[in-house]
């Protein structure tokens, strides 16, 4: 009912920057949030960033505060996330995730309904 498409990965030098970007389509109209979650080898997937479709809340993982920034365009359907002062330790595969429906519990923490399929970031010393 939803898919989600990210694109912007790629091979970055450590300081560089990136804009990933996230576009949905089907049912979007009822997407509540968005958000960006990552994988590195060898390690569980951990919370990036989250926002609701309507902006009023937003969350950052401790390890990208102050550097990446999670933003939407409603119109076109996208998330994005611009990600400055880049890491070696930020090397992962970036996912996009949608959720339907307000939950108890905090966007990095929530469950999420639809996935995408992860774009490479690669981050050299």
């Amino acid at each position: 009912q939803v898919q989600l498409v990210e694109s912007g990965g790629g091979l970055v030098q450590a300081g560089g920057s990136l804009r990933l970007s996230c576009a949905a389509s089907g049912r979007t109209f009822n997407i509540y949030a968005m958000g960006w979650f990552r994988q590195a080898p060898g390690k569980e997937r951990e919370f990036v960033a989250a926002i609701t479709w309507n902006g009023a809340s937003r969350d950052y993982a401790d390890a990208v505060k102050g550097r990446f920034t999670i933003s939407r365009d409603n119109a076109k359907n996208t998330v994005s996330l611009q990600m400055n002062s880049l890491k070696p330790e930020d090397t992962a595969v970036y996912y996009c995730a949608a959720a339907h429906k307000p939950s108890i519990y905090a966007l990095r923490t929530r469950e999420y309904d639809y996935w995408g399929q992860g774009t490479q970031v690669t981050v050299s010393s």
